[in-house]
């Protein structure tokens, strides 16, 4: 079992859009460096923090868990879509997404001005300037970390 970090837009899909829907496609990741972590690492068991970016509460705000390994994003052959890519071939696509289920929501948003000064995750990713992945591993021991912030916030 891994752990990963997932950024989203909470107007486009929230950690409460996840609660909802209870499973939903994680879909739209069109950088290759994430889409290789997709199709290489991202397993079914999988847990997941749905992180909450560009919006006025920027952290963490819950856990989700993978339900389904990497598969076609069938997103990027539509043209309505606004994941379309019409360089993608669907002989050979390049783009690959995975189901999550919603596991829990936390009480508060962990904030990325708190991550940011632990100690403990001055190697994360996210916390390094110029990251824009939306998606991340993060380390057993990172995740016992920000759990714990989550649980005592």
């Amino acid at each position: 079992m891994a752990y990963w970090l997932f950024k989203t837009e909470p107007d486009e899909f929230s950690i409460d859009t996840l609660r909802v829907k209870d499973v939903a496609c994680w879909e739209g990741v069109r950088n290759y460096q994430a889409r290789n972590m997709i199709r290489d690492q991202i397993a079914v068991g999988d847990y997941v923090f749905i992180y909450h970016s560009s919006c006025k509460q920027i952290g963490v705000a819950g856990i989700a868990q993978v339900t389904k390994s990497a598969y076609v994003d069938h997103f990027q052959f539509d043209p309505s879509s606004d994941y379309f890519d019409p360089k993608s071939d669907p002989e050979k696509p390049r783009w690959l997404m995975v189901d999550i289920q919603f596991v829990e929501k936390f009480a508060r948003i962990v904030p990325l001005s708190l991550l940011k000064t632990l100690p403990e995750l001055q190697d994360i990713a996210l916390v390094k300037r110029g990251n824009r992945l939306s998606v991340m591993p993060v380390s057993e021991s990172e995740w016992q970390v920000i759990l714990k912030q989550a649980r005592s916030l």
